[in-house]
């Protein structure tokens, strides 16, 4: 397994990027998705939840309304750093399980990990790439693709890494600042060199040498 770490600040363009190593042949393992299975209705923590923030954090059909959530957790650092007690240990458990089951896998596995950086876990990437975006371009996404407030957006931009922080742990880079096509032509190119270094990877551990 060639294990590549993803992640970038929100309206980075993570998703899209992720999506087009995939269609090069990555296994995926999304920590978002992760995120969202382990609050299912009636799991422990949805009702770590619901005990902690109250159920007008749920929508009609009793899962957790995200918007309303984050709306209670981003603009109180102590709220969301509860938060994330409740829910990175189930995340980081299922992440594990998930790799576990990809050890043999000798292609490239992209673990798309939004808080990369500030959760701090070092799992022993082989990559780190960092989808790059700067704050304005961030600010102008939230607002007109999600409709949050001016307030609603810099606060969720706050609350995460600096992109600075993200750039140090970066071994590969993909800056999102134009189109789409743009994107997917750069993402294309990281894509190859991430499919030739796992392709080493494998060679190496075939004929019994060490990693560099």
């Amino acid at each position: 397994m060639f294990l590549v770490g993803l992640t970038g600040g929100i309206a980075s363009g993570k998703s899209a990027v992720a999506g087009r190593l995939v269609q090069h042949g990555a296994e995926l393992v999304d920590a978002d998705t992760i995120a969202r299975g382990v609050v299912m209705p009636d799991t422990p923590t949805w009702h770590k939840i619901v005990q902690h923030f109250g159920s007008e954090v749920l929508d009609q059909s009793g899962f957790i309304d995200r918007p309303r959530l984050g709306a209670v957790v981003f603009g109180d650092p102590s709220k969301r750093a509860l938060l994330n007690q409740l829910t990175h240990p189930p995340i980081v458990d299922e992440i594990a399980s998930r790799l576990e089951l990809l050890t043999a896998y000798d292609g490239v596995v992209v673990l798309d990990v939004p808080l990369l950086v500030e959760a701090g876990v070092d799992r022993g990437y082989d990559a780190v790439l960092v989808v790059a975006t700067k704050p304005e371009a961030q600010l102008r996404r939230l607002r007109s693709e999600r409709a949050m407030s001016e307030a609603d957006a810099r606060a969720r931009i706050a609350a995460q890494a600096p992109l600075e922080e993200k750039l140090a742990r970066a071994t590969h880079v993909i800056w999102n600042e134009g189109s789409l096509e743009e994107l997917e032509r750069r993402t294309d190119e990281v894509a190859g060199e991430l499919t030739a270094l796992a392709r080493e990877k494998a060679a190496r551990e075939a004929s019994g040498l060490p990693d560099d």
